[in-house]
């Protein structure tokens, strides 16, 4: 039942709607990640030091933009990317790369709007976000809370649940650590960094993110370069496969090519999140900025984190499986490290372990921050309409911090078959409301000259 309902839910439809949206964005903006390229790149990663001395609040533009990488790069970098190449063949990173070039534009017009739109509760905190923009901007609060809620249930299942999961199995795996105390242990380092709040979330993603990203580059370079003949025969079998074969006119064919497409969409759109709105959320907290720089910073992540990371990824899998991911008898993490160590040996593994910690934990505070944020905006809508008293005081107290660090907690001891399908249609619904916001917001969205 869930499955089916997980297979309605991610179907062709959705994958559209991704695409579709992506598109309209991207020829409205003149194809403005392409076109701008050189002008995007100064006014987001080269003006780091210009912004530094410039900040003056509690979360400066670029611990924002590492909070947002926090949440997106993850498990999709590494287990993702392989299960596109092992489902999908070579082709899904051609789509993939299409996935994340529209969606650059999906990710602008999202954030851009949040930031238009965000406002300060009573204690002085931003809220901003896809509910702030659909109650404000497109005048459905109901929507709004309906996005809410959505956001709160995969909070507690893909953003902790699932990534807590991840680290207990790779510490069990690699070290043969048990899962309780890792359980126990990781649930207090959680409980430590949010308890500070975004600053302190902010704090650790702007420490975390640029070190483990830049160690996992650069591993992968020296895989890649190591193989570097084999690079042209790579570039070609993505780029047959995205469309094979154009001259066999057959339904398998067809199936295949359709394969390429659903496993490169959806595995992008799972790694950047560019049309799930969390975006919008993460960069709500920036300070002396505006709507269209922190527009420009999304779009930076959803390049940084799919047309690098993951490309990276598939290049070490394809090169050292000769471009046959499916054919090495591996799948999702295992098929990663398995190509790592055949070039680095036990180094490689460890590298692939790492990068999985750091990554899923760096998931698991970006997430609760999101979570956090729905629940308050909920919370007050709920308040306002005198409805349901209990779950106001669940979603505005402590309760929620204690049912996100719960869900830490149990995903280290479970098994989370199920747990995954449902927090993976949570997350194709979230994108239902926002996208709507996207559709109808569209003449507020700008671009800059």
């Amino acid at each position: 039942m869930i499955h089916s309902i997980h297979e309605l839910v991610w179907g062709p439809w959705l994958l559209v709607l991704f695409l579709g949206i992506g598109i309209i964005y991207t020829v409205k903006s003149g194809f403005f990640q392409v076109r701008k390229l050189p002008y995007w790149w100064k006014q987001t990663i080269g003006s780091i030091h210009e912004d530094a001395e410039e900040d003056k609040g509690e979360v400066t533009k670029f611990q924002t933009a590492c909070t947002a990488l926090a949440a997106t790069i993850g498990t999709g970098n590494i287990v993702g990317v392989a299960t596109a190449l092992t489902a999908g063949g070579p082709g899904a990173i051609f789509w993939m790369w299409v996935s994340a070039v529209i969606g650059m534009m999906t990710g602008y017009a999202e954030t851009m709007l949040g930031i238009r739109y965000r406002y300060r509760d009573k204690n002085g905190a931003w809220i901003c976000g896809p509910m702030v923009y659909l109650e404000h901007g497109l005048k459905l609060p109901g929507l709004g809370m309906l996005y809410s809620f959505f956001c709160i249930m995969v909070s507690l299942g893909m953003g902790s649940m699932v990534q807590s999961n991840s680290i207990a199995e790779t510490l069990e795996y690699t070290f043969g650590l048990p899962s309780v105390p890792i359980g126990v242990l990781l649930t207090g380092i959680v409980f430590l960094v949010v308890l500070g709040g975004i600053g302190r979330i902010a704090f650790v993603s702007e420490r975390l993110i640029p070190l483990s990203a830049g160690i996992y580059m650069l591993f992968s370079m020296v895989v890649i370069m190591s193989c570097y003949d084999r690079i042209p025969y790579i570039f070609q079998c993505i780029f047959q496969d995205a469309f094979r074969p154009v001259s066999v006119f057959s339904g398998a064919a067809g199936y295949g090519i359709s394969r390429s497409l659903q496993y490169g969409v959806s595995r992008g759109v799972f790694s950047h999140e560019a049309g799930l709105g969390s975006m919008a959320v993460l960069h709500g907290a920036a300070e002396d900025t505006t709507p269209e720089k922190q527009g420009m910073w999304a779009m930076f992540e959803v390049f940084f984190d799919t047309i690098l990371i993951c490309t990276m990824t598939a290049f070490v899998i394809l090169c050292m499986t000769e471009g046959d991911a499916a054919g090495s008898g591996y799948d999702g993490a295992a098929l990663t490290a398995y190509c790592f160590s055949r070039r680095l040996g036990a180094l490689g593994q460890f590298v692939v372990s790492g990068a999985m910690l750091v990554f899923a934990f760096a998931t698991i505070i970006a997430w609760y921050y999101l979570g956090r944020q729905a629940a308050v905006y909920l919370a007050e809508s709920l308040k306002k309409r005198n409805a349901l008293s209990l779950l106001q005081r669940i979603l505005r107290g402590k309760v929620y911090t204690f049912l996100y660090l719960g869900a830490v907690f149990l995903g280290c001891l479970a098994k989370l078959e199920t747990v995954w399908e449902l927090s993976d249609i949570w997350n194709g619904l979230m994108a239902i409301p926002n996208i709507t916001a996207l559709i109808f917001l569209m003449k507020e969205v700008t671009f800059p000259e």
